[in-house]
Order: C-alpha cells, then structure tokens, then sequence
C-alpha cells in the first residue's frame, strides 16, 4: 500500500488532567474508519507540539501564545486546595485565599495556573513537578493549590480537597496550527462543540442520497410556482370558452356571467 493509499488518522495531543474519553468515544462512533491516535505532552511543551506538526489538535491549557495557532476555549476548571485528609481545611466546604495566609502552599515548577499571586507562604525551594509536590503534601510539610482535574490524577488516599473560590482559574482549550485546519480538524471541533452528526455546520452534515436544506428549499419553491401555474391556466380555461356546463342564457361567446350584453339596434 502506498503513502496516498493508507488510511488517515487523527492525532490529539492532551495535557495532564484534561480527560478526552467522551470525545474519544463520539469520534470512534462517527468516524469507525479514520484512527484516532493520543499523545500525552506537558502542559509547557503543547503548543510547540503543535507549531511542529506533531499532533492535529491540541487540549491544553490557557492562555498560551497564540502565535500560528488558532484556539477555541472549552470550558473552566475549579480551582482547589490539596490538603491531608485530617487537615483543619477539612472541616469547610469550601475555602478563601485568605485561609490560606497560614500555609506554606507549594508552587512546582510545572504549575498550570497563572497566578499574578500565590496564596500564602512560599516554600524554600519549589518542587520541580506537581507529583513531587503532591508527595511533600502527604508529608505534611505544606499545602498545593491546583486544577481540580490535577488533583484528581493524582489522588491519594491519605489526601483530600476543597474548593478555593477565590483564586485563578484554569481554562482547558481545544488548539490546532492555523495553517492546517484539515476536514479532520473540522471534525473533531464539531465533537467538542456538541454539533449532531447532522449538524448543517459540520462538514459530513449531510449524507449524499440526502437533499440539504438549501435543495429542499428550491424544490418547495419550484413545486409551489408549478401550482399557481397550474391553478392560473385552470381559471384562464374558464374565462375562454371551455365548456363548465353552459348557462342557457349566456351567449354563444360562452362569456363568464355579468359580461357586458349587446345594445339592441336602433329601428330607422
């Protein structure tokens, strides 16, 4: 088999946390015959992933440089405090910055939030990633604030968390080279908009035996002119003589009723 001949496919790179199942799914179920392949990259190392050619489309986390690429933005995560489960925290469903003030709330060199800034005291030295920060936690030497998505890949028994209301946010975005918008990446973002699989902005929205709305406009326009065509010809055969059953006292001319009669000629 040739390189033209081989069967494409579609590859997604995703970041730490970001869950891409369900769109996995909707694709496999639309597109049985096109692949799609996965690649896991840091949240640091995804847009240059992209610029390179490496992947089709990228979820990642916002903002990025936008340079050469295009983004659409999915949705916001919630922000939360990883804490051991016997922690005071624990005792609120939910906490401030300012509860915080206390803590030595660690920032790992690979942090995804883009903190203007961090709530509490600074550790020492910063962890170099979020898995080392997560085991200085279970040790209790301090606290980590990061997107509850984060929080739950690397979840612990000995852990817990709660919401923060109050600080940044992370924002998940589906992101692909501008200059390579294939009919693939059309695709996949008509997915993670929700579109049907027959949706008239998709690109397969509509099937080849099937009409498109535009075609079925133009046949409902051509078969109503057709019926006042028809219906104006019925009235014009009434109008013009064709027999309708003839009224005795209607002339030879076979007039339509309330016609203008002959004025009798004038005796000399």
């Amino acid at each position: 088999m040739t390189g033209a001949e081989a069967t494409p496919s579609f590859r997604l790179a995703y970041v730490p946390g970001v869950m891409p199942a369900k769109w996995v799914r909707i694709w496999q179920e639309r597109l049985p015959d096109v692949p799609l392949d996965l690649l896991t990259v840091s949240a640091a190392d995804a847009p240059d992933l992209l610029r390179r050619g490496d992947a089709d489309a990228g979820l990642l986390r916002l903002p990025i440089d936008r340079t050469d690429l295009s983004v659409i933005p999915l949705y916001t995560e919630t922000t939360v405090v990883v804490v051991p489960k016997d922690h005071v925290i624990t005792a609120a469903d939910e906490v401030r910055a300012e509860d915080l003030a206390d803590e030595v709330v660690f920032h790992p060199l690979d942090d995804t939030l883009d903190w203007e800034r961090l709530p509490g005291r600074p550790a020492i030295e910063r962890p170099a990633t979020t898995a080392d920060a997560i085991e200085l936690v279970a040790a209790g030497v301090g606290v980590l604030v990061v997107p509850q998505s984060l929080a739950r890949l690397h979840h612990r028994r000995d852990l817990t968390f709660r919401p923060v209301t109050d600080v940044v946010q992370s924002r998940v975005g589906l992101s692909w080279p501008e200059e390579r918008t294939t009919d693939l990446v059309e695709d996949f973002i008509g997915i993670v908009r929700g579109r049907t699989v027959n949706s008239t902005r998709g690109r397969r929205a509509a099937t080849p035996d099937k009409p498109g709305p535009d075609q079925q406009k133009a046949q409902r326009s051509g078969t109503t002119a057709a019926q006042r065509r028809t219906a104006s010809g019925k009235s014009t055969g009434r109008s013009t003589g064709k027999s309708t059953g003839g009224n005795p006292r209607k002339g030879a001319s076979g007039g339509a009723q309330g016609g203008r009669r002959a004025r009798p000629r004038r005796r000399s």
